[in-house]
């Protein structure tokens, strides 16, 4: 009896070191493909990271709210590495120093979600780009996943062999960098080559505004906060108390939050604050908008182009509608207009929604009956 129980515990031992290998590998594939695909999302639209970090360093103020100008390098650097590691990782390249390069990323990413998630600072951790938001609990718990993954890649990276000589791995390891700046250079300069985002080609704008009539709303909580005889005790709205008490405060707290529609928050505003939203989006034709967030920093190449552009199609199709929509001063708007001679009226609307509207200063969306049927960035007309 002795003996099988010997043989069947070296039995299941053999088992296990059979696995271990498998489990190895397979920790090391879902580790790298979520980093190339955490990567790529940012890589396609690198400017939205670029948004993403400076909205952080905002929110964190202090001297971060100073280091604004680092996050355009910044989002770059973070692109160009998360892809580095994650095709080192699934490609078995430079396996030790990327197994490293893992955990130390996952060693800093980990307390800092822990921190955002605690005080919410922004509400999208922008992890995964416009491609997939989730929460920023979510986020953390993730991160603590992945962190205990590459805590064992780390541990077991004696396990896995060479596959490629040291010459082959740089080369690799120069394709890798090459190939993700080019890509990231390419759609800074064009446009995102997918469109994660509530605008693009196909989508028709007013339809995405709509809330329909059976969705839910937002739920709140109201909790009043009365005085009496110095004391203080909180009622609920369907249990005030009598005159005896004196009114303090109102708390309100969202419970459930409702339907939020595709597009929730475009409003156009004419210089005296009118709203020609509806004006703009539901013309029965052709309208081109010309999207510049903030004119102190639009390209001067691109708005020629948009100029030539913009007289050329009116000189062909006098019925097309041409607005610019943008979030500077009038004063500011006034001394564009002349200083490049423009004729078409300029709209005023939230800065993010435009920075959401189209990468790109200047952009231009065609809309047909309030669908978006092409999109360019100004420089590239």
């Amino acid at each position: 009896m002795k003996r099988r129980r010997k043989y069947s515990k070296s039995q299941n031992s053999g088992k296990l070191l059979g696995t271990l290998p498998v489990l190895l590998h397979a920790n090391r594939l879902l580790i790298g493909l979520v980093f190339i695909f955490s990567g790529f999302v940012k890589a396609v639209d690198p400017l939205g990271t670029v948004y993403k970090i400076e909205d952080y360093l905002t929110a964190f103020d202090g001297i971060w709210a100073g280091l604004t100008f680092l996050a355009f390098p910044a989002a770059f650097l973070l692109i160009a590495i998360e892809l580095l590691i994650g095709l080192n990782l699934v490609f078995q390249v430079k396996f030790k120093f990327s197994s490293w390069l893992a955990f130390v990323f996952m060693l800093i990413m980990t307390p800092l979600t822990l921190y955002i998630a605690l005080y919410n600072p922004v509400t999208d951790c922008g992890c995964f780009g416009d491609a997939l938001k989730i929460s920023n609990w979510m986020t953390f718990y993730k991160n603590v996943f992945f962190f205990i993954l590459t805590l064992l890649l780390l541990i077991y990276q004696k396990k896995f062999n060479k596959i490629f000589l040291p010459k082959v791995e740089c080369g690799f390891v120069i394709v890798f960098v090459v190939a993700s700046f080019g890509f990231m250079v390419y759609n800074l300069t064009h446009l995102p080559v997918l469109d994660f985002r509530p605008y693009k080609i196909g989508v028709n704008i007013p339809d995405a505004m709509k809330v329909p009539d059976d969705a839910p709303a937002d739920v709140y909580e109201y909790n009043f906060v009365y005085e009496k005889e110095g004391v203080r005790k909180i009622f609920s709205i369907d249990d005030l108390p009598d005159s005896s008490w004196t009114f303090v405060s109102q708390e309100t707290k969202l419970v459930s939050e409702g339907y939020k529609p595709p597009i929730h928050d475009l409003v156009i505003l004419t210089a005296e604050f009118e709203d020609v939203t509806h004006e703009v989006l539901c013309y029965e034709g052709t309208t081109y908008l010309i999207v510049m967030y903030d004119l102190q920093k639009t390209s001067e190449k691109g708005i020629e182009k948009v100029k030539a552009f913009v007289a050329n199609k009116l000189k062909e199709l006098p019925e097309v509608k041409v607005y610019a929509l943008t979030a500077s001063s009038t004063h500011d708007i006034q001394e564009f207009k002349t200083k490049y001679g423009l004729t078409f009226p300029f709209y005023k609307t939230d800065p993010i929604t435009l920075k959401t509207m189209i990468r790109a200063n200047p952009g231009m969306m065609k809309i047909v009956d309030g669908t978006v049927r092409g999109k360019w960035n100004g420089k590239r007309l």
